[in-house]
């Protein structure tokens, strides 16, 4: 095996044009992921067309229906080596109210130095990045090991595309993975956990004018939502505060009861939605069981029933400063920037966290667009840094397969 980056024979050239060409291909596809049918797939046919081209071997697997994952396997041609795996997702979040927007929401104009549209930042140009840093690599002449780069499906809804990887025998053989999410600069060493929690209410109904007849899931909800800044200022000074990560934060998110067309009664049933965000070191199962005593002890003050359903439950994760994979990235930023990068964590979760959580995969996420853009009116990324990125990717991969990442 190779010993540095140095052992290759040419060095990559990106094709930055390229690469935001694609960009704007892809955020003009409306792959929004709360749609139902055939999310992914027009992205997936584009990319798959453009795979084809490059000569690269790929798979496409329908995760779910109109569901599908697609991954591509490069091989080096350099001899045995590490797999290093860059990942990234097609579907993205509703655009809201188009009348919110001041450009279209999926025409990929360019402007003022900015890519705008939908998915432009979380992200598109994370995907046409590392497709043309790997392509670059490549084209450089043969290097050890393998790319993988793993194009998956549904990360803004249950991440079922990561599930279905992180269950494959192919993540077995990965030794370190890129996630390519927005970041804005950083590099992202820890993510924070999340916990999707709905309490289910249920009181008594009866006539608003006599509300001496009612347990009210209203009251009992207003009650709760009150009762969980408690269970968050608990938990900040439990667990304490991550150097990157931040706190745990408690935070409703819905509360529901009642008809808009019957203001005169009081409903029987209703519903508090909460989203729990973590850090390394949180005990989920704990903090789970101080929101259920906390919610049974704020509704049975007016005569409410809670029943707790955990929705989703994310674990938090951290990757060593020093891990091949972290190290290779880092390497990259500099090789671009010629300045060390920052170090950070993903405000929320990402694909990476069910790669570490299913396959244990090491993870560390870096990618174009600004950090808290992400699902945002006006959405946008900036053209140079599409070109950036994708050279950042091809140095950090060749950092990684010739230093032997494992």
């Amino acid at each position: 095996m190779n010993s540095s980056p140095g052992a290759l024979p040419h060095h990559p050239v990106v094709d930055a044009e390229a690469a935001v060409s694609l960009t704007r291909d892809l955020v003009r596809l409306r792959t929004v992921s709360d749609t139902g049918g055939d999310v992914e797939g027009p992205a997936v046919a584009r990319l798959t067309a453009l795979f084809t081209e490059f000569g690269w071997e790929f798979e496409v697997t329908e995760v779910a229906p109109g569901r599908p994952n697609l991954v591509a396997v490069v091989e080096g041609g350099g001899g045995d080596g590490p797999t290093l795996m860059f990942e990234g997702h097609t579907d993205v979040v509703t655009e809201g109210r188009t009348d919110d927007w001041s450009v279209d929401p999926y025409g990929g104009e360019i402007r003022d130095g900015k890519l705008w549209g939908r998915g432009s930042a979380d992200m598109k140009s994370g995907l046409a990045a590392m497709i043309h840093g790997v392509r670059a690599l490549q084209l450089a002449g043969p290097f050890p090991g393998r790319v993988v780069l793993g194009v998956l499906c549904d990360e803004e809804g249950m991440m079922l595309g990561a599930k279905a990887f992180a269950a494959s025998p192919l993540a077995a053989e990965v030794d370190g993975v890129i996630v390519c999410e927005p970041e804005g600069y950083e590099v992202c060493t820890s993510a924070r956990g999340g916990i999707r929690l709905r309490l289910a209410l249920t009181g008594v109904m009866a006539h608003g004018a006599m509300p001496q007849e009612a347990k009210s899931p209203l009251v009992a909800g207003a009650r709760i939502v009150e009762a969980l800044a408690g269970v968050q200022e608990w938990a900040v000074e439990h667990y304490g505060t991550h150097p990157h990560a931040g706190a745990v934060t408690v935070t409703p998110t819905v509360l529901h009861a009642g008809d808009p067309g019957q203001l005169n009664v009081i409903p029987a049933h209703g519903m508090v939605g909460v989203d729990v965000r973590t850090v390394p070191g949180t005990d989920h199962a704990e903090l789970i069981g101080r929101v259920r005593q906390a919610a049974d002890e704020a509704a049975a003050t007016v005569g409410v029933t809670v029943e707790l359903a955990v929705v989703d439950d994310r674990p938090a994760i951290e990757i060593g400063q020093d891990h091949p994979v972290v190290a290779a990235v880092v390497a990259g930023h500099v090789a671009e920037h010629a300045v060390p990068p920052a170090l950070g964590a993903v405000p929320g979760t990402t694909d990476g966290t069910i790669l570490t959580r299913d396959a244990g995969l090491p993870t560390v996420v870096y990618g174009p667009g600004g950090k808290w853009i992400a699902h945002q009116k006006d959405e946008y990324v900036e053209v140079k840094e599409i070109g950036e990125y994708a050279r950042v990717y091809a140095a950090a991969a060749r950092h990684f397969l010739t230093g032997g990442g494992r």
